[in-house]
């Protein structure tokens, strides 16, 4: 018998939707010389290497997040202890979504969904660098 799920993702990023802070693309290119914002992509490597990214944003993966962002972890990443303002974003704004719900319910503060992702900020004309393959 095939097992069935109680919540999906849509009921997930409603939920998400309604306890996150959002801004869109102008907001975070406005934002991106601000020493106080750090962009964090959350995109797939293959991604990055395929679109490029944003320029002095750092990568960290979806599947690392948590663990990066918890200083109890041996993962940890020194930039989220950090006293900055965190903008998440991925493709097109779905997985970053559901981190910022989660890293403001691990107390990541201040931290913004960027709408809409690489997608937005690509069309509303923010600057791209390219990203070598490793």
């Amino acid at each position: 018998m095939p097992q069935h799920i109680s919540k999906g993702y849509k009921a997930l990023m409603a939920e998400a939707e309604a306890n996150v802070s959002s801004i869109t693309a102008s907001e975070a290119i406005s934002l991106h010389t601000d020493p106080n914002t750090v962009i964090i992509d959350i995109r797939d490597i293959r991604e990055l290497e395929r679109e490029g990214r944003i320029p002095n944003s750092f990568h960290a993966p979806r599947g690392m997040l948590e663990f990066w962002v918890d200083p109890d972890s041996p993962y940890h990443k020194p930039i989220f202890a950090e006293d900055k303002t965190f903008v998440i974003q991925c493709a097109s704004g779905w997985r970053s979504l559901l981190a910022t719900d989660i890293l403001q319910k691990m107390g990541l503060n201040p931290v913004l969904n960027l709408k809409g992702g690489f997608t937005a900020w690509k069309e509303a004309g923010g600057t791209i660098e390219k990203v070598e393959k490793k």
